[in-house]
């Protein structure tokens, strides 16, 4: 039982210390030239405002979750096109009715106010 996930084990040691290795090789070999400016938070040539730990607020946090979980919903269309003729009327009927649910949760957030940004 143990042997049949030998190769998934050699394939972790071997992706594992072969990304060891390139990090390895990278700090070996690579130039380090720290300075007092790449050391600070953030390298993209701007100056920071305040600390890097600021509070967010919480309507970020919710359009966020709900732009994922309707960009997601896209995944499932997919392969529902592909299969859309082998599934005949049964595959349409199902769609719309994940359609349907997805545009209830759609109704409800934006009754709730969770899509207004003030």
């Amino acid at each position: 039982m143990l042997l049949d996930y030998l190769p998934i084990a050699i394939l972790v040691i071997l992706s594992t210390g072969l990304a060891a290795l390139i990090v390895g090789i990278g700090h070996l070999f690579g130039p380090n030239r720290p300075s007092e400016r790449k050391m600070e938070s953030y390298e993209s040539g701007m100056r920071p405002i305040g600390p890097g730990t600021r509070r967010l607020p919480v309507r970020f946090y919710l359009i966020a979750v709900l732009f994922i979980l309707f960009d997601i919903e896209v995944i499932f269309f997919l392969p529902w096109a592909v299969t859309f003729r082998q599934l005949g009327w049964f595959g349409l009927i199902e769609m719309v009715v994940f359609i349907l649910i997805l545009l209830v949760g759609y109704v409800y957030a934006w009754k709730k106010g969770a899509l207004e940004w003030e």
